[in-house]
């Protein structure tokens, strides 16, 4: 999880969305990723499809490895995971943004929130400081 927080520090800092997510299989990082929907101007350069582009191709595929982020997953980001058959996802928070963690489960990942204090504390303050900015990010 520390290599998806680093990541949204790392988003942060770069102007953007704090939200970061790393890759992990067999007790080895993959790839890690953030939010660049700001920076590229692209609004499906969310943390999670940033990471996973990053992973590119994976020798046979994504099965059996975990996806962390450092938000609860939206539904853009939670197919990804689906689609590309990552077997568990584990969060720093779901308190700022819920995400779709039913929608995970329901396809068979396994969805852990650990409900950081410093991912509820990092979204919060972003949401706080750029509310149109997260408003434009989540479509609302």
């Amino acid at each position: 999880m520390q290599a998806a927080i680093d990541e949204a520090r790392k988003g942060l800092a770069a102007g953007g969305i704090p939200i970061g997510s790393a890759l992990m299989r067999g007790g080895k990082i993959l790839a890690t990723g953030h939010n660049k929907r700001v920076q590229h101007g692209c609004p499906v350069t969310h943390a999670e499809i940033d990471c996973l582009r990053n992973a590119g191709r994976i020798p046979g595929n994504f099965r059996g490895a975990t996806l962390y982020s450092t938000l609860m997953p939206c539904y853009l980001c939670a197919g990804a995971a689906v689609q590309f058959g990552v077997a568990k996802v584990i969060v720093g928070e779901s308190r700022n943004f819920p995400g779709a963690p039913d929608f995970m489960r329901s396809h068979g990942i396994e969805v852990v929130d650990l409900d950081l204090p410093e991912c509820v504390a990092m979204m919060a303050d972003f949401i706080r400081d750029q509310p149109a900015l997260w408003h434009e990010d989540i479509g609302v």
